[in-house]
């Protein structure tokens, strides 16, 4: 059985610089417009695949989760789509995540996916001429408060709105147990829309195995449906990063 794993460079080895993770990882969070100038020098240095990259969402740390949906932050976002997007193709990226963000009172909910309809469509065509797919990924609520899209079939009908063919799903196993369940049925019914995975346990978002998800079942479900994409390891590991792995014996 052959699966492609990149370990998330956001969650593991975070105290490292990113020069010194880079040779370990191939996934990340936007790091900065200073350390995302740096990224193609370091694929090439380490001669890694770099899987996913997300566009700037906000202050992460402090709890934003996303730009598209703020009508305020318009700018910001499209200041960064084609700086991120040419960092993407310099590094051999071929899909980024575009982060739609939280509930603002500010806004009326039309306000807000009118305004992140408007962002998605703008940036996939941004993407488009450079082979480059932007993913939308639903993200459970209970960790990262109101949340504009939080199951796959939210996403799933977003994605139908914004209608353009390089925006997909990035389903994220951890959020998804959370928000829905019955995970591998919503892959199966969403199969042709996902094109980026992603995997934690819950509770506590650590490494598969500790937790109650049966990753082997659904590990191996995709495998035998054919998915030849990367699958993000985006948990906390419950100690150091390189004794977390383990799991991962079974698919070397």
């Amino acid at each position: 059985m052959s699966l492609l794993f990149a370990p998330n460079l956001s969650m593991l080895w975070a105290g490292l610089p990113l020069a010194e993770r880079f040779e370990r990882a191939a996934e990340l969070w936007w790091p900065g417009d200073e350390a995302a100038a740096s990224l193609p020098g370091l694929v090439s240095r380490w001669g890694v695949r770099l899987a996913l990259l997300n566009f700037d969402g906000g202050a992460m740390a402090s709890g934003e989760r996303g730009l598209a949906a703020d009508p305020s932050r318009r700018e910001q976002l499209r200041a960064n789509v084609p700086f991120a997007l040419q960092v993407a193709v310099d590094c051999g990226c071929e899909r980024l995540n575009l982060l739609i963000g939280k509930r603002d009172e500010r806004y009326s909910p039309d306000e807000q996916f009118a305004c992140a309809r408007d962002n998605y469509a703008w940036a996939a065509d941004q993407a488009a001429p450079a082979g480059r797919e932007i993913m939308i990924e639903a993200i459970n609520p209970m960790d990262n408060g109101p949340y504009l899209l939080t199951t796959t079939r939210a996403a799933a009908g977003f994605a139908a709105q914004v209608a353009r063919p390089n925006v997909r799903l990035q389903y994220d196993v951890y959020h998804m147990q959370r928000t829905e369940g019955d995970l591998t049925a919503t892959i199966d019914e969403y199969w042709d829309l996902i094109g980026h995975v992603q995997v934690a346990d819950v509770p506590g978002r650590g490494e598969p195995g500790t937790g109650e998800i049966n990753y082997p079942f659904v590990l191996d479900h995709l495998a035998a449906r054919g998915y030849a994409g990367a699958i993000g390891l985006e948990y906390r590991p419950s100690g150091r990063p390189e004794d977390s792995f383990g799991w991962l014996g079974r698919y070397a």
